[in-house]
């Protein structure tokens, strides 16, 4: 019997590290402007307007300023969260289908300097 209580610990440990794996690696935090989404460092995630549900406008020197949030290639999608191939094939983390980002100049968990850049970049929403 103490091997059966084993196993079932030791599958529902592995079906709960399985499920943390496949969430999205964001999370909600107060900013100066109401909740906004960041990654799991804290630091805030931005969308882009010019990008379209799905696809990914923001590459190479663009990319080096709004960092994608990229996803593990076995990541799989969560509720709201997609996942989308970029044009260098690698995979990011989309929220409503939008791709999310960093921006480079955000020092610290909680900043929103990039919100309103250029008139492209907003907050994203939880």
């Amino acid at each position: 019997m103490k091997s059966v209580k084993f196993l079932s610990v030791v599958a529902a440990a592995a079906l709960a590290a399985t499920a943390a794996l496949a969430a999205a690696p964001v999370k909600e935090v107060e900013s100066t402007k109401g909740k906004v989404l960041a990654g799991e460092n804290g630091m805030t995630l931005y969308t882009f307007k010019k990008d379209a549900k799905g696809v990914s406008n923001c590459n190479d020197d663009c990319a080096k300023n709004w960092p994608p949030l990229m996803a593990a290639s076995d990541a799989k999608a969560d509720g709201a969260y997609s996942i989308i191939d970029r044009k260098d094939g690698k995979k990011q983390w989309a929220k409503d289908g939008m791709p999310l980002y960093y921006w480079v100049k955000d020092k610290k968990a909680g900043d929103i300097t990039g919100d309103g850049v250029g008139g492209n970049w907003e907050l994203a929403k939880p």
